[in-house]
């Protein structure tokens, strides 16, 4: 089903500092994707494949703050059958394109977008 906040991204200025504070304070599993420029968060058990193996939580990721996708704070990122379709409507909505879609790996689609009250959000389409 579409329309599911799926998960979560956190920017930062510093990854090593970053990361070893959600990995002490939380017990985080992070694993950086280097080719990617990403750090994959893991917030409970997880399989490597499906994701979350219990009800109640969702993983995310931690990106280098940029100025293309310009975050203060942590994203949503939203389950969508067609990033094109959600970003239109977005559009039509008010909402601002912040990136095209593009693709991640062999994995699926994503881009960002702005809604009407300035917040970013991430969209992502499986492949």
């Amino acid at each position: 089903m579409s329309g599911k906040v799926m998960h979560f991204e956190i920017p930062f200025d510093d990854g090593n500092r970053a990361s070893g504070f959600y990995r002490d304070v939380f017990g985080w599993q992070l694993v950086p994707m280097p080719e990617m420029d990403y750090t994959m968060v893991m917030t409970g058990p997880s399989d490597p494949e499906t994701g979350p193996t219990e009800p109640g939580f969702i993983n995310g990721g931690m990106f280098k703050r940029g100025d293309e996708i310009p975050s203060k704070g942590p994203n949503v990122v939203i389950d969508v059958a067609s990033v094109d379709d959600a970003l239109g409507a977005v559009e039509s909505a008010g909402g601002t394109r912040l990136t095209d879609k593009q693709p991640v790996g062999d994995m699926g689609f994503t881009a960002y977008f702005s809604d009407t009250e300035g917040n970013v959000i991430g969209l992502w389409e499986s492949a």
